[in-house]
């Protein structure tokens, strides 16, 4: 997610995401942020002869998810529209000894037929592709408004659509829709992000009351500012836009309303699916795990 600021300059494309001026996440030698210490210890997770479909899996989070899963035994569709993000994951994948575990496939979420086809037979989906602009609503341009809604909030419905024959037939099923504080909260500027992380997380509580009885759970995930590379190239942005260094990005502007003054890894929002991909998981439904550092204590 993006951090509530004044719009930028004019939005570039990285990877799945199309990205304005608002900061993003970087690593500790640029912000002096800790990264949490030791890591996530993993659940214990076996996913053996089923199948997760990942979007967004090129970078960031969907990456993490991709790996976590396979390392559970899955076999992961990794989908995302770069190429070449989709290669290193599987490089990635191989290093880590789950290279056989890997379907990578290139896909833009806007062909909403092309999406649907692809979750058939999934027994997990996991909703992570999106992107963001910043601007007044009056500056926001309407077609990007459109395709922000089209990736975040219709794809994740045709997914969902294209998966759920397989898991009502099988009596079992995980959805796992990537949210995000913006789906609890509301920034300034981030008209179409807001609104279809707000829209997503309806879908996923409409989703959650139809397949109770069918035996598939549909949560989100809420997580605050993570480590991306997504995040990196936004605070950078913001500190060459206000001439102020990155560490006062992150620390005046995304962890302004956090209690726990560090940046979400991606490893750990991962944990977080992992999780609820577990029998022990089986009675949570319809409901927002939040990853907020404290945020939406306030």
């Amino acid at each position: 997610m993006t951090a509530p600021t004044t719009p930028g300059p004019s939005p570039r494309t990285t990877g799945s995401r199309t990205t304005g001026s608002s900061p993003a996440v970087s690593g500790p030698a640029t912000t002096g942020v800790a990264a949490s210490p030791g890591g996530p210890a993993s659940v214990a997770l076996d996913l053996e002869g089923r199948v997760a479909l990942v979007t967004g899996a090129a970078s960031g989070i969907g990456r993490a998810c991709a790996l976590r899963l396979a390392a559970a035994g899955a076999r992961v569709r990794a989908v995302d529209r770069d190429g070449e993000g989709l290669a290193s994951l599987a490089g990635e994948a191989e290093g880590a000894g789950v290279a056989g575990a890997f379907d990578t496939r290139v896909l833009d979420l806007t062909d909403l037929d092309a999406a649907e086809t692809t979750a058939e037979g999934a027994d997990i989906l996991v909703n992570n592709a999106g992107l963001q602009l910043v601007r007044p609503i009056e500056d926001f341009p309407p077609d990007v408004f459109r395709t922000v809604l089209t990736v975040m909030l219709e794809a994740p419905f045709r997914l969902i659509r294209g998966a759920l024959p397989h898991m009502y037939a099988d009596g079992w099923g995980r959805i796992v829709n990537i949210s995000s504080v913006h789906g609890l909260r509301a920034s300034p500027y981030k008209s179409a992000y807001v609104a279809a992380k707000h829209g997503l997380e309806g879908l996923s509580k409409t989703a959650a009351l139809e397949g109770a009885s069918h035996g598939v759970t549909s949560n989100c995930v809420n997580p605050g500012y993570v480590r991306t590379p997504l995040v990196e190239r936004q605070i950078a942005d913001q500190a060459r836009t206000h001439r102020i260094p990155e560490e006062r990005v992150v620390a005046d502007v995304l962890l302004q309303d956090s209690a726990l003054k560090r940046l979400l890894e991606p490893a750990e929002v991962a944990e977080a699916v992992a999780y609820l991909c577990t029998p022990q998981a089986s009675f949570i439904t319809g409901t927002s795990l939040t990853l907020d550092g404290g945020w939406t204590a306030h």
